[in-house]
């Protein structure tokens, strides 16, 4: 296949978008990993893409990346972690520690890429000791090799950065407990779930340090917020609090930070410069998600939005003059604070011609 003869520097472009200086160009950043995994695995790739690796299909739709390989580890000094394959899709994991046992079952799609949890690890506030003590027993560290091998790998097309573990709270709600359960514990038993949430912060002490040490100029809030799960009350006085703290440390540090919103969110909308964080990531408009591009404009002000271009626009159902539309008036109302992007990934059976088309697009606008 053939390639571009000189790609922008998109590095560059997209630290410029975070100063705040006008980048010289739309910068286009899709998400096209699992697209891509997908249809390799299951031979799926358009004729033109067969044999062609990730970075080769970014380089053909004149597509920056944004996600690195995580360069963070963490290690336990007692702590024991175990799996046991049940069946061909799912996996028990055991976390054996000298207070207690927890198990948790992942059940993975057809191709062995993503997973939902059939059993959480945490089945009531009783385990929440366990959970304790896990957090307690880990150990950060930073893999430079793996790090300097990424950037290697990854050149110029983006800045390095990637996500990390969720604030105590949403990790509850989606990886620990799940959210009914957390939400029945918050009521009925809030002293235990609030002496978590105490040792849980405290416990991220140290991957904070790690992060405000680290050399990446770009960090993501990888919360996936959903106003449905995380309404006004909750996310004014359980999340806000934590992710203030967080963000003028990292701010301190010289660290750009944003959030990953990528649910409903029209009842959030009042409250998303509640925080000092410099963007928001994933923000999906209309007919996906419940707001307008003009909603999403006048809540964010002078915020970065990465993204909002609804996934859907690249199915077939959707003509392409409405995707084309969509970028017009997201560069329109947000350039030069913009990372064009699809909110949130485009889907395994959507068209990657209209990545490159939009890639072709955003080349002339501005």
């Amino acid at each position: 296949m053939q390639h571009p003869q000189k790609l922008p520097d998109w590095s560059a472009m997209n630290l410029a978008v975070f100063r705040g200086d006008d980048p010289g160009g739309v910068l286009w950043q899709p998400r096209l990993e699992f697209w891509y995994r997908v249809n390799h695995k299951r031979g799926t790739l358009p004729p033109e893409y067969e044999g062609a690796s990730l970075l080769d299909v970014y380089d053909a739709c004149l597509a920056s990346v944004r996600y690195f390989t995580s360069p963070l580890r963490v290690r336990y000094h007692t702590v024991r972690v175990r799996e046991e394959q049940l069946d061909e899709k799912r996996v028990a994991r055991y976390w054996e520690t000298p207070v207690g046992t927890l198990r948790e079952v992942l059940h993975y799609d057809a191709w062995g890429l993503s997973a939902y949890h059939d059993e959480y690890k945490v089945k009531d506030v009783e385990d929440l000791r366990v959970l304790e003590y896990i957090v307690q027993d880990e150990e950060w560290w930073w893999d430079e090799e793996a790090y300097q091998a990424d950037l290697e790998r990854i050149g110029t097309r983006g800045a390095p950065q990637f996500y990390f573990r969720r604030s105590p709270l949403q990790g509850l709600f989606i990886e620990h407990m799940g959210f009914e359960n957390t939400i029945y514990a918050m009521h009925d038993c809030p002293e235990k779930v609030a002496h978590y949430m105490e040792v849980a912060s405290k416990a991220d002490d140290a991957l904070y340090e790690l992060l405000c040490a680290c050399p990446v100029p770009i960090l993501n809030l990888g919360e996936n917020i959903d106003a449905h799960m995380d309404p006004p009350p909750i996310w004014n006085e359980y999340l806000v609090p934590y992710y203030r703290r967080r963000v003028e440390q990292l701010h301190e540090a010289g660290k750009f930070v944003h959030i990953h919103i990528d649910g409903a969110m029209k009842p959030l909308l009042p409250y998303l410069q509640a925080c000092p964080w410099d963007g928001i990531e994933a923000a999906t408009p209309q007919p996906q998600g419940d707001v307008t591009i003009e909603e999403i404009k006048e809540a964010l002000g002078s915020l970065v939005l990465l993204d909002g271009i609804p996934a859907v626009y690249f199915l077939p159902s959707y003509p392409e003059d409405v995707l084309v539309r969509c970028v017009e008036r997201l560069v329109e109302l947000f350039y030069p604070r913009l990372v064009l992007g699809i909110s949130d990934e485009i889907p395994p059976d959507g068209d990657i011609h209209r990545v490159k088309l939009v890639g072709e697009l955003v080349r002339d606008l501005v």
